[in-house]
């Protein structure tokens, strides 16, 4: 509902998913319920235009064949650069390319190192930049996304030498929503946790060049008008003041505090005309507020009855 709610507005709308997505643990609980709701999931993610998502722990926890067979018809891309089945061949595509309001954003899918259920997760870093790459010198893409279902440190260190990459959305231990911030090459983007909020990232490209963050221009206002408050009283203090060793001190003040101006100054410019890449980052808080769509209410409550203890939206 909030996704049609965006689309209403006449945005261009490009849903992706950072995986972990389909069960709530790696290992299979023996719930009789999770196939049916991992299978239900599947089915509504591709049913609100879901482009793709990338496959992690937490999706083949039944095996790497009901993965498979669930998206088996779906438009939705299962991604992975770096996942190999048991001879060592890709299992699912590295990446997909979307257009979206004119813009070509190529999206690169990356699963955990290691051992997984029918397969195995390959060095993360080499696989992705060799996509990246690719992406930006074949496919001509003006935006790489990349979908990280990976552990948080081990994303945080692609990112800092992720050449070709514009931001990075990490799922793996569920860690919430919090803010855009640039780490090394590309941006960390917090996309959320099990469906309780939807992360909004609002891109306005015109051009070449490093996306800028409008948030910081917005915290970049605020602390001017503190600053500037600042400095007046400090130059009144200067022009009050007869001691010499006061005179330097407040001397010095001063000389920090314009400085600090200037370099805000810059940065709350950043919302102006005439930048060629911004970024900016909200969540939609898909709570009590936000009415469940009844036919797929219906779907979930006959797999988790209201009253039971896992009863809720289905993601």
């Amino acid at each position: 509902m909030a996704i049609e709610a965006e689309r209403a507005k006449g945005a261009a709308v490009l849903v992706l998913d950072a995986g972990n997505a389909l069960f709530k643990f790696p290992n299979s609980t023996g719930d009789k319920n999770e196939k049916a709701r991992a299978e239900l999931l599947l089915k509504q993610m591709d049913a609100m235009g879901t482009v793709a998502m990338a496959v992690g722990a937490r999706d083949l926890t039944l095996g790497l064949n009901f993965l498979r067979n669930g998206a088996k018809g779906a438009k939705m891309k299962l991604l992975s650069a770096n996942l190999v089945d048991k001879e060592g061949k890709p299992v699912f595509p590295a990446s997909t390319v979307a257009t979206v309001g004119g813009l070509k954003i190529g999206v690169v899918g990356a699963s955990p190192e290691g051992t997984l259920p029918e397969s195995k997760g390959l060095p993360v870093g080499p696989a992705v930049l060799a996509e990246a790459r690719r992406l930006r010198e074949k496919e001509k893409v003006d935006v790489v996304v990349l979908l990280a279902a990976v552990p948080y440190e081990v994303t945080r260190r692609l990112a800092s030498q992720a050449e070709g990459v514009d931001f990075v959305m990490q799922s793996h231990e569920g860690r919430g929503p919090g803010v855009a911030y640039r780490d090394g090459l590309a941006t960390m983007v917090p996309p959320g946790e099990r469906g309780r909020q939807v992360a909004r990232l609002e891109l306005a490209v015109s051009g070449p060049g490093t996306f800028q963050d409008l948030a910081t221009a917005g915290q970049a206002k605020e602390s001017l008008k503190n600053l500037e408050a600042n400095l007046k009283r400090a130059k009144e203090r200067l022009a009050a003041t007869k001691d010499e060793a006061a005179r330097k001190a407040l001397e010095e003040t001063v000389a920090s505090f314009e400085a600090r101006r200037a370099a805000l100054q810059k940065d709350a410019k950043l919302d102006a005309t005439g930048m060629a890449r911004t970024h900016q980052l909200s969540y939609i808080q898909l709570g009590a507020d936000k009415p469940s769509d009844p036919a797929v209410q219906k779907l979930v409550e006959r797999i988790e009855p209201p009253g039971s203890s896992d009863h809720g939206h289905p993601h």
